[in-house]
C-alpha cells in the first residue's frame, strides 16, 4: 500500500529518502537512489519497496519511518503505517537499587516512551507517593533511617499502562561496618561499595561481576572488557550465560552521573583453565636417586592421546620492514603435511601482536591432559637478544624492541606446564641482534618436564634464507622438513635428519644450520596414533578451536528476475577465504548476468582490485592452483583476508548486473547476505 501511494506521487519515496536521510546510517548514495530509479523498469519493480528495503537492512524502525511520512505532511501514508505501530508504552530508563549514606537525598529515574500524554506516578511498596507525578523520584534519607524501602513507578496513557522494575533503596549510617570497609570516601557525590571480584570460570559456566555505587544524581553504569565497552552492559550486574574463551580477560566498570566520574578495580577473568594438579612423577624419580641403574624400569605409559593440535604462524606483509615470500608456501605445505598426521591445524597469515598474543593464548589452551602433540609453527622476521628470542608481528615499528614482539622463552614456560605428551615449537626466522633493544626479559629458567622439543631454523647470530622457485618461495628449513615429516621416525631423530640435509646445501653452508633443543626422554613421533575423544573427553574450547576451519555452507540466492546465483567458499588459510559467485539458472530473455561481491567490511583486508575476478589466478593468490581445484568453472572470485580482525557476523552484497535481450542497458539486483563467523573469526582473537 505505501508503494502504491509512494511511488508516483510529487511527496513521494524520494522526499521520504531525502528526509530519512537526515539520520547518515539511513543516507542513500546517489547509485542506490539511481538503482531505487531503475526498478520502474522491471515488470514488478517497485522504487519505493526498493527503498523500504534499504532502510530495513539498515535498521531503521518502523516508528522512525513514521516521524518521516509525518514530516512530509502525506497523511495518507501516515494513517497506513499507523496501523502497524502499535502505540505500546515502554520503559527506556529503569529506576536503579541502590545503597545510600544517611542524610543524604537519592533520586530514581523512570523514562518511558509511547503516545502523547504519558503521566508518572510513583510508589512506596503498595502506597502511591503523593506528588510523585515526575520521571524523577526523589528521597531524604533522613526518613528511611535504618529502613530498605521498595519504590516503583507506573506509566500510563489512559486505559494502558505498564510498571517499571522495583528498585531498593538500603540507607547506610557513616559508622556502619560496611561503609567503613566497603568504600572509601574519596570522590565527593561518587563512591564505589562493591568493586568486581576476579574468578576463573569453565566454559558453559555463567559470569557474574558485580559493581555497586553510591552518589547523588544516582550512578549509571558501562562495563568494559580489555578497555573496549561490553555492549549493552549497562547495570550493576553484568552476567553472561555460557561463557566461552572469547569472553576472557580484563574486567572494569565505568560508573559515573552527571558530575563525577569513577573506575572500578580492573580484574581478571579467565575462562577455560582450571587449576591442574601437580604431576608427582618427577619428585619420585629424584628420591629413587640410590636405585642400582642396572634395574631396568618399566616405561612410562602413553598418555590417553586423543588429539594433535598445530598452530602455523607466517608473517610476510610488514608494514615497516622487508616483505617475506616463503612464508605462504610454507606454512600451507607443513599444514597440509600435518593434517595427514591426523593433526587439527590452524594456519594464520600476517598478523599482528595482539592477534599473534591471542592465537597463541587460544593454542596454549589446548595442551593440556589428552592432547597427545601440540606444535608450533612460526615463520616471518625475528631476532635474538641474551639467549631469548623474539618473533615479530607485521605491526613492528622501523626500530622495535622486546616490548612489540612475543618472546619465545615466555610462549615455551607457558608449553611445558602444560600435560601433554609432546611440545614441538619450531621457529624458522633470523636470529641476528637487535641493536635497539638493550632490554633483558626476566623470563626464568625452563622447567625439566622431558616432553618438549624446539629447534630453529639456523644458529644463533645467524639468518634464515629463502628459495626462490619461479613465482613461489621456500624456507630453506620447510623445503628439506618436507622429505622426512611423514617418517614414523622419534621427532629428535627426525630434526636431526633435516640438519644432515640442510648441510649438503652448498649455497647456504656455512650460513645457515638448523639448532635443536630438546628434554625429551620417551620416543614420540609425529606419526603416533590418537584415539577418537570420546563424548566426556572432547570439552567445549576443543570444539570451539576445532570449528576454526569450518566454512561457511554454499547457497543459492533466487532474485526477482528468476535469476539464481550460487554462492561458495574455499579456505585458502584459517584467516583467508575464497568466495566465489557464480549464474546457475537464468530466464531465456537474459542475455547476460553476473553476480559480484560488493560492501566487504573495511577491518578486513581486501584488494579491491583483485576481487570478482574471472580466473582463480587473477586474485593475487600464489596457491591458486591448490584452492582451485575444488571450485566449479565460470565463477567470479574473490580473496578475503584477515578473518582475525572481523568484529561482527560477516555480511556483504551479492549485486546482480544482467541485460535482456535487445536491450543495451544492464540492471541491478542486490540481496545482503550474512555468512556469520567463517574460519578463525569464531575464536574471536580482537
Amino acid at each position: 500500500r505505501l508503494c502504491e501511494l509512494l511511488d508516483n506521487a510529487g511527496r513521494g519515496w524520494r522526499k521520504l529518502a531525502e528526509l530519512a536521510g537526515a539520520e547518515k546510517r539511513f543516507k542513500c548514495s546517489a547509485e542506490e537512489l539511481e538503482m531505487c530509479s531503475l526498478k520502474v523498469l522491471e515488470p514488478r519493480g517497485s522504487p519505493t519497496q526498493c527503498l523500504l528495503q534499504l532502510l530495513a537492512e539498515r535498521d531503521c524502525t518502523l516508528r522512525y519511518l513514521l516521524g518521516c511520512l509525518e514530516r512530509m505532511g502525506h497523511e495518507q501514508a501516515c494513517r497506513v503505517l499507523s496501523s502497524a505501530v502499535q502505540d505500546m508504552i515502554r520503559i527506556t530508563v529503569q529506576p536503579e537499587s541502590q545503597v545510600v549514606a544517611e542524610g543524604t537525598h537519592v533520586s530514581l529515574t523512570c523514562c518511558a516512551t509511547g503516545p502523547p500524554g504519558l503521566v508518572y506516578q510513583w510508589f512506596c511498596g503498595r502506597q502511591e507517593v503523593p506528588g510523585a507525578t515526575s520521571p524523577e523520584l526523589v528521597i531524604d534519607t533522613a526518613a528511611l533511617a535504618g529502613q530498605p524501602e521498595w519504590y516503583i513507578c507506573r506509566v500510563n496513557c489512559g486505559a494502558t499502562f505498564t510498571f517499571s522494575r522495583w528498585a531498593h533503596v538500603q540507607v547506610e549510617k557513616s559508622s556502619s561496618p560496611s561503609s567503613a570497609s566497603g568504600y572509601c570516601l574519596t570522590m565527593a557525590g561518587l563512591q564505589i561499595l562493591r568493586q568486581p571480584r576476579p574468578c576463573c570460570l569453565a566454559e558453559g559456566d555463567t559470569l557474574a561481576l558485580e559493581c555497586r555505587a553510591i552518589g547523588n544524581p544516582p550512578p549509571q553504569y558501562q562495563w568494559f572488557r580489555n578497555q573496549c565497552p561490553v555492549e549493552g552492559a549497562q547495570a550493576p550486574q553484568l552476567q553472561v550465560k555460557l561463557v566461552t574463551t572469547a569472553e576472557r580477560g580484563r574486567y572494569s566498570c565505568r560508573v559515573f552521573n552527571l558530575f563525577h566520574e569513577v573506575w572500578s578495580q580492573e580484574v581478571d577473568v579467565e575462562i577455560g583453565e582450571g587449576p591442574r594438579q601437580t604431576s608427582v612423577t618427577p619428585h619420585l624419580h629424584c628420591s629413587q636417586a640410590g636405585v642400582s641403574h642396572s634395574i631396568t624400569t618399566p616405561p612410562s605409559p602413553v598418555p590417553a592421546a586423543t588429539d594433535k593440535v598445530a598452530l602455523l604462524i607466517g608473517n610476510m606483509h610488514y608494514l615497516h620492514h622487508k616483505q617475506l615470500q616463503a612464508p605462504t608456501v610454507d606454512v600451507h605445505a607443513l599444514g597440509a603435511l600435518l593434517r595427514q598426521l591426523d593433526f587439527k591445524v590452524v594456519s594464520l597469515l600476517d598478523l599482528r601482536k595482539a592477534e599473534m598474543q591471542m592465537a597463541v593464548d587460544e593454542f596454549l589452551l589446548l595442551l593440556d591432559k589428552g592432547v597427545y602433540a601440540g606444535l608450533l609453527y612460526y615463520a616471518g622476521h625475528g631476532y635474538e637478544n641474551f639467549g631469548n628470542s623474539f618473533m615479530v608481528p607485521i605491526d613492528a615499528p622501523s626500530a622495535y624492541t622486546s616490548e612489540h614482539c612475543l618472546c619465545v622463552q615466555r610462549v615455551l614456560r607457558e608449553m611445558q606446564q602444560r600435560r601433554t605428551g609432546l611440545n614441538i615449537f619450531l621457529l624458522d626466522m633470523c636470529r641476528k641482534r637487535n641493536l635497539n633493544d638493550d632490554i633483558i626479559p626476566q623470563v626464568g629458567a625452563l622447567e625439566v618436564t622431558a616432553n618438549i622439543v624446539f629447534g630453529y631454523a639456523t644458529c644463533a647470530d645467524a639468518e634464515a634464507y629463502e628459495l626462490s622457485q619461479g613465482e613461489l618461495s621456500n624456507g630453506i628449513f620447510v623445503t628439506f622438513l618436507k622429505r622426512w615429516l611423514l617418517e614414523d621416525e622419534k621427532i629428535t631423530v627426525l630434526l636431526d635428519k633435516v640438519a644432515e640435509d640442510m648441510g649438503t646445501l652448498e649455497i647456504t653452508r656455512g650460513r645457515q644450520a638448523l639448532e635443536l633443543r630438546s628434554n625429551l626422554s620417551e620416543r614420540r613421533a609425529l606419526t603416533d596414533p590418537i584415539h577418537p575423544p570420546g563424548q566426556d573427553e572432547s570439552s567445549a574450547r576443543n570444539l570451539q578451536w576445532a570449528k576454526a576451519h569450518v566454512l561457511p555452507e554454499s547457497r543459492h540466492l533466487r532474485f526477482d528476475c528468476g535469476v539464481t546465483v550460487q554462492l561458495g567458499f574455499a579456505a585458502e588459510f584459517s584467516n583467508i577465504m575464497i568466495i566465489y559467485t557464480r549464474v546457475v539458472a537464468a530466464p531465456k530473455d537474459i542475455a547476460k548476468c553476473e553476480a559480484r561481491l560488493m560492501d566487504i567490511p573495511e577491518e578486513l583486508d581486501v584488494d579491491l582490485k583483485c576481487t570478482n575476478k574471472e580466473s582463480p589466478e587473477e586474485v593475487g593468490s600464489p596457491l591458486a592452483s591448490v584452492w582451485s581445484l575444488g571450485c566449479p568453472s565460470c565463477c567470479l572470485y574473490s580473496r578475503i583476508c584477515g578473518l582475525q580482525k572481523l568484529q561482527q557476523e560477516l555480511a556483504f552484497t551479492v549485486c546482480l548486473q544482467y541485460r535482456y535481450q535487445g536491450v543495451d542497458d544492464f540492471v541491478e539486483e542486490r540481496q545482503r547476505v550474512n555468512v556469520g563467523r567463517p574460519l578463525i573469526a569464531k575464536l574471536n582473537l580482537q
